[in-house]
């Protein structure tokens, strides 16, 4: 009976491990990571998704307004290339240039008025966090997200069709 009982085990677990053997195993992809060009940047709005400070702290003052999140609309204006900051308070925007895939804002203007709070927060959240190193990459669904990080924090967008 013993010998019964360990052929039996025996059995059972070759045919676990050949069962467990033909699983398919989900396939798991990092994300692809595509280089930094003005015509990338200007096929889609760019929607704010999640912004944390280094300590992992979420940046709230670009959050007070979920029906209106932070966009980023780069376009081509004449010679220039132009990106606009959309929900803020004040109108703003700048130049751009994208250099060895590095996105560099520069020239920014603005409209000068009072903004309350957190409207004024949000504008002075919204200059810090478009400064940084850019970097593109396609999530799950094969949507692009645009990823803007500095010492201070973590930006994510979401490409948005134009």
């Amino acid at each position: 009976m013993k010998n019964m009982t360990k052929m039996m085990m025996a059995a059972t677990l070759a045919v676990g491990t050949f069962a467990a053997g033909c699983q398919t195993i989900p396939n798991v992809t990092a994300p692809v990571t595509q280089p930094v060009t003005s015509d990338i940047l200007q096929t889609y709005n760019w929607q704010l998704v999640d912004a944390k400070r280094t300590n992992g702290d979420k940046v709230s003052q670009l959050f007070f307004n979920p029906a209106k999140p932070l966009t980023l609309r780069f376009f081509k204006d004449n010679s220039s290339n132009r990106v606009s900051f959309i929900n803020t308070c004040n109108n703003m925007g700048a130049e751009y240039s994208v250099v060895n895939g590095n996105v560099q804002i520069k020239n920014g203007i603005s409209t000068l008025m009072a903004c309350p709070e957190p409207q004024a927060s949000f504008d002075t959240a919204t200059l810090a966090t478009v400064q940084g190193k850019y970097s593109l990459n396609k999530n799950a669904n094969n949507t692009p997200v645009l990823t803007i990080k500095n010492d201070s924090q973590v930006a994510y967008f979401k490409a948005i069709a134009k």
